[in-house]
Order: structure tokens, then sequence, then C-alpha cells
């Protein structure tokens, strides 16, 4: 008899059914332009590469909050983006565009290692059945930052990153948080809602006084945000820093991106299971059982139904944002 498949495997491929509502066709399609990708951009040696910190260092973190409002889960990973750290030189950040996109997938390799998928012993819901408890939450905190003069060095940096995040991070961010927004951009983007998907509205959130975020993430949150947790740059995680001399071995370059059906929530993958798996077949129509090894303390158990394609181990799509990021209709955002 055929073993059946790691319940991290099918974790993998129900978030990949659920990014492409329930499409099988396109979940494969999807899972396999994922698995390319991985091969050759090596995003786990990206995640332990050496960055600079005058470009990066406060750019972005990758924490842990208890008492968000809008999961269920005891504990949440969370990103934190502080585009603000950014605004009185933006060509030093975002000139070199494939730096910080390197930059970017580290952060989100992290925080998929922080969801710590290797130890799932949850089900995943079908789509449109319950919340995926394998997801992390993004903030994205605009203190300082001009909406109106965007120089063409963040716009390109920002559309790579969401294009590339919505293709091979499908499923990992649950709610989006934009902080310290002015209000005048809360009009536009309130606007921007009759063109997004229900999906889409129900996970983002405009505030103009970041103190409020502590209303949905609860009291952990550093003090600048309405908590009274640690200033993030003392307890988060964030990539590797050194300064622009330090040598380094880097991983190949991006390639190109090929063509695939935009994922209808797309926010990221899970942490480095792709990788890791070993080669699994799962049949046309699988069903999600609880973990081989350990009983799993189901949440909604739902059966999942599991993309035929050849899995190079789903315990390695995750071992990381953002985001993030977005859902096709999101492109607006930045990332």
């Amino acid at each position: 008899a055929r073993k059946p498949a790691p319940h991290t495997t099918l974790v993998i491929l129900q978030k990949l059914l659920r990014a492409n509502v329930d499409d099988l066709e396109k979940a494969k399609e999807q899972l396999t332009a994922a698995l390319k990708w991985r091969k050759e951009y090596q995003p786990l040696k990206v995640r332990d590469e050496i960055f600079d910190a005058d470009k990066f260092g406060k750019l972005g973190y990758v924490t842990r909050v208890k008492g968000a409002t809008e999961t269920k889960n005891e504990e949440d990973v969370v990103t934190f983006n502080i585009y603000g750290a950014a605004a009185k030189n933006v060509k030093k950040t975002f000139g070199d565009t494939d730096a910080f996109v390197r930059w970017r997938v580290a952060q989100m390799e992290l925080t998929l290692k922080e969801l710590n998928l290797n130890a799932a012993d949850k089900n995943v819901p079908d789509y449109g059945k319950g919340p995926d408890p394998y997801k992390a939450i993004a903030v994205h905190d605009y203190l300082s930052v001009s909406f109106f003069r965007q120089p063409a060095e963040i716009k390109s940096a920002s559309t790579k990153i969401i294009d590339m995040f919505q293709r091979y991070y499908p499923e990992t961010v649950s709610y989006k948080y934009f902080v310290n927004v002015p209000l005048v951009m809360q009009w536009m983007m309130g606007a921007m809602k009759t063109l997004l998907s229900k999906d889409s509205i129900q996970t983002m959130t405009w505030m103009t006084n970041g103190s409020e975020l502590h209303k949905y993430l609860g009291k952990s949150v550093p003090k600048e945000y309405g908590g009274d947790g640690a200033p993030l740059d003392e307890t988060a995680i964030t990539p590797n820093y050194g300064r622009a001399e330090v040598k380094h071995d880097t991983a190949a370059p991006a390639p190109a991106v090929d063509p695939v059906p935009a994922a209808e929530t797309a926010d990221g993958s899970a942490d480095n299971k792709f990788e890791e798996a070993k080669a699994v077949e799962p049949p046309t129509t699988a069903t999600e059982p609880a973990p081989a090894t350990e009983p799993a303390p189901a949440t909604e158990p739902a059966p999942a139904t599991a993309p035929p394609a050849t899995v190079e181990s789903a315990a390695s799509v995750t071992d990381t944002t953002p985001e993030v990021t977005g859902k096709p209709e999101e492109k607006a955002t930045v990332a």
C-alpha cells in the first residue's frame, strides 16, 4: 500500500487549493511553478545571507503576539514592515531592487520558519470552511511616508514583490493592518474597496493612528502601537545584518517569473516544506488526515483535496511575509 503523505505535505497542498478556490489544475500549476522557483532562487540560502544594516536595519521585524482579536490562535506570528525607516533616503534602500527583494524574501522565509509547519498537527479546512491556523499577520507602518511622491524605485520593488509573493507564497497572511496612514489616503483606500473581492476586504484594516493597533493585536505589541510590549528592535527576529563590505556567498539571482494563474488569496506560503519533502504523488482527491505520528487537536477538520503533483517533500516551501502579501486585486498596496 502507498505510504500516506506527511501531514505537513497535506497542509501545503491544502494551502494551494485554498489559494486557487479549489481549482485543482490551477493549484497544480502554482505548485509546479513554486517548486521551480525555489530550486532556482534558493530562498533558504537567501534567508541566511548577510544584508547591509545601513540599508535595511530598521525596516522589518518578525515577532509573536498574544490576544489578536481576529484569529482563533492563542499566539500569532506577526511581521512588521516599517516603511518610514526608509523615508529619509529612499534610493539607499530601494535603489538596488534585487537587493531589496532578496531582503524581503529573507524576512518572509523567517516568517515561515516561525509558523513552524514542520510540527503542524492541525487540519487546514477546505476553502470557505474556516480559517487556516498556519498563517501570519502583516503590519505595514507608513509613518512619515509620502503617498503623493513615491519614487520609481519604490514602485518597481513593490510591484516585483507583490507579484513574487502572490505566486510563490500563497495563503501565508491572514490579516493585514495598514497603520499611520494619512486620513486622505484612507479615503482613497476606502474607494479601492469597490475593486477588491469580499475576501480581500475582510482581511485588510487601515488606521490613521498606529496606537490603535493594540485593539486588534493585543497588549503585547510595542508602546508605539498602544501596547506594553518591548520595542521591536529588542525582541523581534530580523534577517542577518552586517556592513556592505562583508563578504558572503549568495544564491543565484532571481530568474524570470514564469506566468502562473494568479491565486485568489496570495499572501505567502509555508515554512521550507517544499524542499525538504520527499517525492509524494497525492491522489487527485486526497483527504487531509490527522498527523500519522501524533493526534491532531483538529480545528474544524475537513477533507482536503490535494493536487496530483510531485512534491519534493512538502516539508520545505516553508522555513518564511506578506505579506504578504497581496491578492491579484491588491496590486496598489505596497508590499
